[in-house]
């Protein structure tokens, strides 16, 4: 995971693509709230806002 996320930085400095890293934060958040949620009680009240 740590490599991949070195990739990207280098990737995004090297071809002045920082636009993209809200867009990613953005996403990377999305992705963790629906994995952390899903076994919890919270989970019903989660998806209704998707």
């Amino acid at each position: 995971m740590y490599e991949a996320l070195c990739e990207l930085w280098a990737f995004l400095r090297e071809r002045k693509k920082f636009w993209l890293l809200p867009i990613i934060l953005v996403l990377m958040m999305f992705g963790g709230l629906l994995v952390f949620t899903q076994g919890s009680v919270v989970a019903p009240f989660i998806y209704t806002l998707f």
